[in-house]
């Protein structure tokens, strides 16, 4: 390793840093001044990539969860010769940059993982490790190893001290994740003050308990960094690595060095003086020619490198063209055209919940696509959504679908995240409902990013019944439905589930959240099976056709559309009935399609559903009327608690009445 080089390039990047962070009057130095000695080592010697192929499936990742920091990751990317120019490095955090404020995937090359809430970056990492394990169980053969990556992730204490960053170490720690190499910069700082001031526990200990293999060096010396980094990569021991790095944050500003001041802009004012003392000249910006070259002369080595593996990939691809064509299948996505038809319709007479309904439809779908996985937050026997004969991913059989998470909802949804970002498998984990709060900034997070998730939520109503208000949800459905490119499928019954499930799957530019019954709900046989299916894709649909000039609309979703359906018996042929498993969906439709199910000229309109009803009004208007709920629940049977609120045909018949 070239020391001198490195060193030269550790400078010049701080300056970077501060030159952009100075011009924005907004940012973060502490970290990216801190660690760049640590980034040298990682983009100039250590780390296994393709700046020209920035999604080359056989990259080492690096994730910074400290993503406030992102100035660091920028002015590496730009050096190491990804598609991040001086110029972008100069919009630091200005309107439609390459360089926001924090990391965006796919806005930046590069950018592994939307990271800033501090701790995601963590579980994000988490998750990709555990889906490169399953990538090499699935894909590698005794020949040809396509997979053999290592994940480094960069936090800091605040990442450590948000609990998703726990469940997700606790996670990668007893599932024996040695891929992971987590670097924890313990720099001494938070933002409000020395981290003294919050935390007294020893971390180290903390991570051994997790099971993690630990070691504790300077920040600033690049061969110490380097040695525990390859004695990490090295160990394969069945234990995620830990390495704790202690730096001075802000270092090169010795006006706020140190100091909690460090972690955000304030020390933008010292820069021009600091940067004389670094040595740079007075060129803002500056990158030395030796620089340059150095990083060239790297950039050739590492697509030596890549030349190899593709020689490693075309004898795979010539050896095994069917995991060839499925791996291909997976990184495209690809959803089977038929996939609908795969699930065998339901009799009938059938009276289960949708959860039930969903365990059936997933087995035909996880048959046609070998890629799919399946979580559960410890509750499979309740989400039934296990994957059969497709065994549980373990130490010792990281090829199973079916991912124990344990009692780790927030956890759980931030290591789906990561299984995105890795991009060959296709993530699905499960809870109930109303345990979505505990993992909403994940899920945020996925929308935000346009991941592919599938959530499989569970217990969707007050119909959960006898474990009462602190389980069943009611405001839960509609505060998810707020978050922007999440789609939020509430199924009617069966039918409608399989419908759910395929547009679930068939989505694959953001994620998508099924919001299933634990009570059981009658199969709606006046409305066709194709219809019920197919209507689900497009989010809603006309399922009960008025057989007079029409008078009335009435909407609903999930199990509450039986009592649409009785309603509209009672109130006559003008009355139309519209299922609307997915607001999301139906308002991507074309203006045409929504003025076909819900024409403007009828205004008498009555929508009913088992929650808070303030979202319905954007299909009522002011002349409509909303059946729906103004408080929580109640601990008692079901049935009694829908009866109790009002959630019934007989108040949809009334409220219709009462309209003008």
């Amino acid at each position: 390793m070239n020391f001198e080089a490195l060193s030269r390039a550790a400078t010049e990047a701080r300056g970077l840093a501060m030159d952009a962070v100075q011009a924005s009057q907004s940012g973060h130095l502490g970290l990216p001044l801190g660690c760049a000695e640590i980034g040298a080592v990682l983009y100039g010697y250590l780390l296994r990539h393709n700046p020209d192929q920035p999604r080359w499936i056989n990259r080492d990742y690096f994730i910074l969860s400290a993503g406030h920091g992102s100035m660091f990751l920028y002015a590496w990317l730009h050096l190491s010769g990804y598609d991040v120019s001086i110029d972008d490095i100069k919009r630091f955090r200005q309107l439609h940059s390459k360089t926001p404020g924090h990391p965006e995937f796919f806005e930046t090359p590069g950018v592994e993982a939307t990271t800033g809430p501090l701790g995601q970056g963590v579980g994000n990492a988490v998750g990709v490790a555990m889906a490169a394990k399953m990538a090499a169980a699935h894909f590698n053969t005794n020949e040809h190893r396509i997979f053999n990556q290592h994940i480094f992730c960069l936090a800091g204490d605040g990442c450590l001290q948000e609990g998703v960053s726990a469940e997700a170490s606790a996670f990668a720690g007893h599932f024996g994740l040695d891929n992971l190499i987590l670097i924890y910069d313990s720099n001494a700082i938070t933002l409000d003050a020395m981290a003294n001031q919050t935390q007294s526990e020893d971390t180290r200990k903390r991570f051994e308990a997790y099971g993690f293999d630990t070691q504790e060096i300077q920040g600033d010396d690049m061969q110490e960094f380097l040695d525990a980094c390859n004695i990490a990569k090295e160990r394969d021991n069945g234990k995620p690595q830990f390495i704790i790095i202690h730096t001075l944050a802000g270092k090169g500003i010795p006006e706020i060095e140190g100091t909690a001041k460090a972690h955000g802009e304030a020390g933008a004012k010292y820069v021009d003086a600091a940067r004389k003392r670094l040595g740079l000249p007075d060129e803002h910006y500056f990158v030395s020619k030796e620089t340059r070259e150095y990083f060239a002369e790297h950039k050739k080595k590492l697509l030596a490198d890549f030349a190899r593996w593709e020689k490693t990939w075309e004898g795979w691809r010539e050896k095994t063209p069917e995991k060839a064509r499925a791996l291909d299948d997976a990184i495209d996505k690809k959803v089977p055209q038929d996939l609908l038809e795969k699930i065998p319709a339901f009799p009938s007479d059938a009276k289960l919940a949708t959860r039930k309904a969903g365990g059936e439809v997933l087995q035909p779908i996880a048959k046609a696509m070998p890629n799919l996985i399946s979580g559960s937050a410890d509750l499979y026997g309740s989400t039934m959504n296990y994957i059969k004969e497709s065994g549980d991913f373990t130490r010792d059989n990281p090829g199973g679908r079916n991912i124990r998470f344990g009692i780790r909802e927030h956890g759980m949804c931030a290591i789906l995240n990561g299984v995105s970002y890795h991009g060959v498998f296709r993530a699905s984990g499960a809870t109930f409902l109303v345990f979505s709060d505990y993992a909403r900034p994940s899920i945020r997070l996925a929308a935000l990013a346009r991941l592919p998730n599938i959530y499989i939520f569970t217990h969707d109503s007050i119909g959960v019944g006898e474990d009462g208000p602190t389980h069943q949800p009611v405001e839960t459905v509609s505060a998810l439905r707020l978050i922007r490119h999440l789609d939020v499928i509430r199924p009617a019954d069966p039918e409608e589930t399989a419908g759910a499930f395929v547009a679930a799957c068939e989505r694959i530019d953001g994620p998508t959240l099924l919001s299933l019954t634990r009570q059981n709900v009658p199969m709606l046989n006046e409305i066709d099976v194709k219809l019920r299916r197919e209507g689900v894709r497009r989010g809603g649909y006309i399922a009960k056709q008025e057989s007079a000039t029409l008078d009335l609309i009435i909407l609903s979703c999930g199990s509450e559309l039986q009592h649409a359906l009785a309603a509209a018996k009672e109130l006559g042929a003008g009355t139309r009935v519209v299922s609307m498993p997915c607001m999301e969906r139906f308002n991507r439709e074309a203006e045409e399609y929504r003025e076909e199910v819900l024409p403007k000229e009828c205004r008498k309109r009555v929508a009913i559903e088992a929650g808070v009803p303030e979202i319905w009004y954007q299909y009522v208007g002011l002349d409509g009327k909303v059946i729906g709920l103004h408080r929580f629940g109640l601990s008692a049977p079901g049935a009694e608690v829908m009866k109790e609120f009002g959630i019934d045909a007989q108040h949809v018949v009334d409220a219709a009445r009462s309209l003008s």
